[in-house]
């Protein structure tokens, strides 16, 4: 447990009070026109102050989360575009191995403008979400299908974002948990509202409370993640999962992926029977789609349809 926990200031660090709604950059809070918040300036944290969790707001009482701010230029998050029978699927790698992948004052920037230009591409069938950086994972949600790949590490702010993510897949060796308690914080990036939905309230609780962290088949036996995978020799088993997914995905109905995950999204938050018209409303968008007539033709003519996202 110490050493997971020494392993976290970068992810737990990595929230901003303000700018935790970036984690927004892949979750359902970033909709068409939200943008980050006009200023992102603080203070610079040093190891310090991630070990504190906390940046204290200049001029003010209240206390604000940090980022870190490296000055380093290099790529910090690599968008692939895939290719061939992989086409429609993105993978955006999270690629910051000296801040743990901790999310930088760039890296929100980069995540930010490749998320405005996938929300907009019809061509994006399922986004996968990984680290590049070998045992650490940070990710983030889309109008698309989104998988967050979890090979290593995913702590406080690590496992945040793959929360926010629809389909979460992890290696056995993986190590995930909300551990911000042990730093006399909470979770800030949705952890306390993502975490409940996902595996139910009292358990939320137990784990919040206690800082416990899992491994890939605890996570799996509590419903934390859908699918655990034996870590293979090149440590990425849980991406090579989220890619079988991925090609899963990749025939259906663009238009209908969509709107599917729309009205789950939005029906989840409400009663059965407003949930039921969101259903209704989300049906009759995909009745007047090109798409659908083509899936009409293509049973009757009994070969693959060829949809366009129309």
């Amino acid at each position: 447990m110490a050493a997971a926990v020494a392993a976290a200031p970068g992810a737990l660090g990595s929230l901003h009070a303000g700018g935790a709604r970036l984690v927004a950059a892949c979750s359902a809070w970033l909709c068409p026109g939200l943008r980050l918040p006009g200023s992102l300036a603080g203070r610079r944290a040093g190891p310090a102050i991630w070990a504190q969790g906390w940046v204290p707001a200049a001029g003010g009482p209240a206390p604000k989360r940090g980022y870190s701010s490296e000055m380093k230029t290099e790529d910090e998050l690599r968008v692939r575009h895939l290719e061939e029978e992989n086409r429609g699927i993105v993978v955006l790698g999270i690629n910051r191995a000296y801040g743990k992948n901790s999310l930088s004052k760039n890296l929100i920037k980069m995540l930010s403008k490749a998320v405005d230009a996938l929300k907009s591409d019809k061509k994006v069938r399922t986004i996968i979400i990984r680290s590049e950086v070998p045992g650490i994972f940070c990710a983030a949600n889309l109008p698309v299908p989104t998988i967050a790949a979890i090979d290593g590490l995913a702590l406080g702010g690590g496992l945040e974002l793959a929360l926010a993510c629809d389909i979460r897949v992890a290696a056995s060796s993986a190590k995930m948990g909300l551990v911000e308690t042990k730093l006399a914080i909470i979770p800030g990036g949705g952890g306390t509202q993502r975490l409940p939905r996902a595996i139910g309230m009292s358990l939320a609780k137990e784990l919040i409370f206690s800082a416990r962290v899992l491994d890939g088949k605890e996570a799996k036996a509590v419903g934390l993640i859908s699918h655990v995978l034996e870590q293979n020799q090149e440590g990425d088993a849980a991406y090579r999962k989220a890619l079988d997914l991925a090609r899963e995905f990749l025939p259906q109905g663009p238009v209908a992926m969509r709107v599917a995950k729309l009205a789950i999204n939005q029906g989840m938050e409400v009663d059965l029977v407003t949930g039921l018209a969101i259903e209704e409303a989300c049906y009759a968008q995909t009745i007047p789609t090109k798409d659908r007539l083509e899936g009409l033709l293509a049973f009757k003519e009994k070969r693959p349809p060829r949809y366009k996202g129309e």
